[in-house]
């Protein structure tokens, strides 16, 4: 009997460490799920809802709802500008369209600087910012960088023509002078649209301007001829003053013409003679 109770004994003592033993694994393995839990949590990020273009829209096309789709945008990463729901695109109390000012790729966030307001046309009084005016540069093939000019590129102005005499003392030929720097464009032609995918060989293009600017430009296109240089797109240095004239380009350098000097002339001193019916006038030395 005592060895039998001796048996349960040890087989309750053996399940006991066994059920301790499992007990332990179980709460190990909940506390490394619940560790991987917090580390998950840790690098989930909180995002809203967006609404991007649900295919390509071009410059001039009318924005609808069907154009748009909403998506998961991270909090910390959310572009100026963007609409978080088709409400704020479409105001129940207007239905006037909205136009797409800059072409927008397939799912690129709709932003406000690329739509027009309800109602509003999408022409260029739109790209004027405040305090800036709009003034159209007559350009050519060469002037106008052989039509790879779009429409929110910059450039820099540069006026060729003759300065009077007057003006800039001593002749130097024509002058080539850097007028303007930085200047953004908002219209090529009559096309408004930055994203055209041709070369163009345009007739004019428009700029945005400040009104001394503007004054300053149409001083220079009247009285010269202007050409325009293209700024690269991540060129944020500033062009300092320039000048070039046609002699100093051609390196000719005046020469002031000398006065004629006189020669003194050697003083002669005569005399006549009588030599029978005629007078014959005669040199002799000067006596003075």
């Amino acid at each position: 009997m005592r060895a039998v109770f001796g048996l349960v004994l040890i087989a309750g003592i053996g399940l006991a460490g066994f059920a301790v033993m499992m007990a332990k694994k179980q709460f190990d393995t909940y506390q490394m799920q619940l560790s991987q839990a917090e580390n998950i949590k840790d690098q989930i990020i909180p995002t809203v809802e967006v609404l991007v273009a649900a295919k390509t829209l071009n410059y001039g096309d009318i924005l609808t709802k069907e154009d748009l789709r909403p998506v998961k945008w991270p909090t910390n990463a959310i572009p100026e500008g963007t609409f978080a729901s088709m409400a704020e695109i479409f105001p129940e109390n207007t239905t006037a369209p909205r136009y797409i000012l800059r072409t927008i790729e397939k799912d690129e966030a709709l932003m406000a600087s690329k739509v027009s307001l309800p109602g509003e046309d999408a022409g260029i009084n739109s790209r004027i910012e405040r305090g800036m005016r709009a003034f159209a540069i007559k350009v050519d093939v060469t002037s106008g960088v052989s039509g790879f000019l779009r429409p929110g590129d910059r450039v820099d102005v540069y006026w060729t023509g003759s300065v009077n005499d007057s003006i800039g003392g001593a002749e130097r030929g024509e002058i080539t002078k850097l007028i303007e720097t930085n200047v953004r464009l908002i219209a090529v032609d009559q096309s408004a649209d930055g994203g055209m995918s041709e070369a163009l060989i345009a007739r004019t293009v428009t700029v945005a301007a400040r009104p001394d600017q503007v004054a300053a430009l149409a001083q220079a296109q009247s009285t010269g001829r202007l050409a325009l240089s293209l700024v690269g797109a991540n060129d944020d240095t500033v062009a300092e003053a320039i000048e070039i004239d046609q002699r100093r380009l051609l390196g000719l350098v005046s020469t002031p013409i000398a006065a004629p000097v006189e020669i003194a002339k050697e003083e002669v001193c005569t005399t006549r003679v009588r030599r029978g019916a005629e007078v014959v006038e005669l040199a002799i030395p000067c006596t003075n």
